[in-house]
């Protein structure tokens, strides 16, 4: 019986990440093969653009963010609006803010509870409040599986 409980759990827990994935990719988001977003993620698709690559695994609590409602405010001439882009084999950990407008290039880790405010380069591990890029990862980069 537990066990037929555990299957049912998981399977709804399947249901409920491809319904958020579908909402997201029809409100504007771009999100790669096998990408995996938490459930606790957040992301912005009211203004702006958020583009995720493939295999990316996001996690608990992070929040992406495509706009920023106070940007008029510093200057009359900003949108508060930019394009916030995720490359291919990212992990981000939990309780991250990417800010609008950032790009984060392909095998990059982003460390837990991280504020990423600028670009960060690919293959590096970068974190903290604001980001700092923590080391360079050496090459070449393994891949995460096809699923995780």
């Amino acid at each position: 019986m537990k066990l037929l409980i555990r299957k049912l759990i998981h399977q709804l827990g399947n249901l409920l990440r491809f319904i958020q994935l579908s909402f997201y990719k029809a409100s504007g988001a771009s999100i790669g093969e096998n990408t995996m977003i938490s459930l606790g993620a957040k992301l912005d698709v009211r203004r702006g653009e958020v583009k995720i690559g493939d295999h990316c695994l996001i996690t608990h609590g992070c929040y992406i963010l495509s706009h920023d409602g106070a940007a008029h405010v510093i200057d009359p001439n900003d949108t508060g609006t930019g394009i916030t882009e995720i490359g291919d084999h990212v992990f981000i950990g939990v309780n991250t803010v990417i800010l609008r407008g950032v790009k984060i290039g392909d095998h990059a880790v982003i460390g837990a509870g991280s504020v990423v405010n600028k670009d960060i380069p690919s293959g590096v591990v970068a974190a903290g409040n604001p980001v700092k890029i923590i080391k360079e990862l050496k090459k070449p980069y393994h891949s995460l599986p096809k699923r995780h």
